[in-house]
């Protein structure tokens, strides 16, 4: 048996079963037929399909306390929720080991890791043989997006790991609904994970199974998903990084639309009229904290719609519109407080499951920066006696929570339109010690592009690489383009001249809270305060506020951010939208390089925009 067709083809894999043990009620039979040709070849001891309902999940959470991959957190302390720790080489996502098996290695393109996809079915093939032995498996359907949104799309992902159903139980419509759907007739996307553990005939488990070997891997013309050997966040569950952004980007290019890596929020001014944002942020970079953001100014109201994915759309209307295809929030934990980020931590009161992070002596969660001081005693990430003079951080740099959005604070009450709400600008940004202002506005769409397309940002904790480490992250898409990244930019170019088309066109911002002073230290407040950069983005769009063009966009004039009770004066305000011409032109020269990784597939419009700023730059 080899994994060579696709699961809906009409040669299915040979010898398979008709059908599989414990089938569900509502019979999609390509589900049904597809899961017992896996079954054949991955030899779980027992197959289970999974409903959604709170009971299911409660069981799955009783079995992975019993097999200790969980521990309860005191339940006066944070109700029903648990902490995991993973193996210390399963911590982030693996960027190294993530394929995109094109038919042809030019369409993924110079930023991707490309693979022959013939090979790669069959080693995958040969690695998944008999790797659920001893184990069950686990047949989740889910919708990203609300249930029969038009906007909406399904899947079905089969795991050995319930650490991995409790998770998409949090992050999806995981359940009988989305089956029905699947039976009604809607194509859906194929996923398939294994933590690549089989167990013998007696063999005791252990409490975080995984494997050396690790594969995530993409077949973006027939929409399939293979995750071997890491139980570990996006590596794992599918429905996200893999389905939401990777595999989702190729059909929004072919159906035209975007599948984005933005927050979404719904700002409301003192005048009660209601504007939507999308934002693009690399991870690890302050997006959560912006789609929670609690406004420092009077009158000003945030809410949360989405606040790492966003599908968008021109809708009936001709509008742009945007789904957060998701149902819930898998957050970056260290330096979420009450301070940076007090709707996160309302938000995570119970219910939630956290990994990596640090558990106190009392049995609740801590981790960096979530109190000034640390406790005097903790259990770290790794299960260590730990104190202030361990020398090592509490909790991983890339622990996190994942928790259902329903529980948010702040949740927007249309955060489930199945319409979607109507975008009103977009926002670009990344983490910048130098060069990029606080703010900027693009003069056009095409300008826009240009600004998403050189974003740049340090390196977190979140992906393998040096954190610290300056890098290139086009639109914040740089891990989950599944296809060629100037095709990717030509689509973007190609979606504004239908907007132009159809209706109003979103303004385009960029962002940078991150911007250091002479001594080193963070020249904007940020956090709550963010909400004056929101404030001026959206007295733009009402023709409110002033601007003064400069060689990156518009800039607020020097009266056009409300800065009032904020103890910045006119040289650091000076430093906050400082452009140095000479460290601009090297940038531009980076620049070039960069666009020139894409050779003929670069947009000659984006290379057009490189020499506007360079003609800027020189006058």
């Amino acid at each position: 048996m080899t994994l060579l067709d696709h699961p809906r083809a009409d040669s299915p894999l040979e010898d398979a079963p008709a059908s599989a043990p414990d089938a569900p009620t509502v019979h999609p039979a390509a589900v049904i037929d597809w899961v017992a040709e896996l079954a054949e070849l991955m030899q779980p001891a027992d197959i289970h399909w999974c409903d959604g309902s709170t009971r299911e999940r409660h069981e799955l959470l009783q079995l992975l306390v019993a097999n200790g991959t969980l521990e309860q957190l005191n339940p006066e302390l944070r109700p029903y929720s648990f902490l995991a720790r993973s193996h210390e080489a399963d911590v982030a996502r693996l960027e190294s080991r993530t394929f995109i098996c094109s038919a042809e290695k030019i369409d993924a393109g110079p930023t991707n890791n490309w693979a022959e996809p013939t090979r790669m079915r069959a080693e995958l093939t040969d690695l998944m043989r008999g790797s659920m032995r001893g184990r069950t498996m686990y047949v989740m359907p889910f919708s990203m997006g609300p249930v029969g949104s038009p906007m909406a799309k399904l899947g079905v992902q089969v795991t050995d790991s319930p650490y991995v159903v409790v998770s998409t139980g949090s992050m999806t419509r995981m359940g009988t609904a989305a089956l029905e759907e699947i039976a009604a007739g809607a194509e859906w996307v194929p996923a398939i994970h294994t933590v690549g553990a089989p167990l013998a005939p007696g063999e005791k488990d252990v409490a975080w199974p995984c494997n050396d070997t690790k594969y995530i891997v993409h077949f973006p013309e027939t929409r399939e998903i293979f995750s071997y050997g890491s139980a570990y966040g996006g590596n794992a569950i599918l429905a996200k990084k893999a389905f939401a952004l990777r595999i989702a980007s190729v059909q929004a290019r072919d159906e035209g639309w975007l599948a984005e890596h933005m927050l979404l929020i719904k700002v409301t001014a003192p005048t009660g009229r209601a504007y939507h944002l999308a934002a693009a942020f690399p991870s690890a970079c302050g997006k959560t904290n912006l789609a929670m953001l609690s406004p420092s100014i009077p009158g000003w109201k945030v809410e949360t719609i989405g606040d790492d994915i966003a599908w968008l759309r021109i809708g009936a209307d001709g509008r742009l519109r945007a789904i957060n295809p998701e149902a819930g929030f898998f957050g970056v934990a260290p330096g979420t407080s009450a301070k940076t980020n007090p709707t996160a931590m309302d938000t995570l009161w119970g219910n939630t499951v956290f990994t990596n992070v640090a558990r106190t002596e009392d049995g609740d969660v801590w981790w960096e920066g979530m109190t000034s001081t640390p406790p005097a005693h903790l259990t770290d990430w790794r299960g260590n006696a730990w104190t202030p003079d361990s020398g090592v951080p509490a909790a991983h740099p890339n622990s996190r929570f994942t928790v259902s959005a329903r529980q948010c604070p702040s949740i927007a009450s249309t955060w489930e339109d199945p319409e979607g709400v109507v975008i009103d600008a977009i926002i670009f940004g990344g983490r910048r010690a130098t060069n990029v202002p606080l703010v900027v506005e693009a003069r056009d769409w095409d300008h826009g592009v240009f600004l998403g397309a050189t974003i740049a940002s340090e390196q977190t904790a979140a992906a393998e690489g040096t954190v610290g480490e300056l890098r290139r992250d086009p639109f914040a898409m740089l891990p989950f383009c599944g296809y060629n990244m100037g095709d990717y930019f030509a689509h973007w170019l190609d979606f504004g001249r239908r907007l132009r088309r159809s209706a109003r066109v979103p303004r385009v911002f960029q962002v940078n809270w991150f911007r250091k002073g002479a001594d080193g230290s963070f020249l904007w407040p940020g956090f709550g305060d963010n909400a004056r950069v929101l404030q001026w983005m959206v007295e733009r769009l009402d023709g409110t506020a002033g601007a003064v063009d400069s060689p990156l966009g518009s800039i607020p004039t020097a009266d056009g951010l409300n800065l009032d009770g904020l103890d910045i004066d006119e040289s650091r305000l000076g430093e906050l939208f400082a452009q140095d011409r000479e460290a601009l032109r090297v940038e531009a020269d980076d620049i070039e390089t960069f666009f020139a990784t894409f050779g003929d597939r670069m947009p000659a419009e984006l290379d057009r925009q490189l020499e506007l700023l360079r003609r800027r730059l020189a006058d």
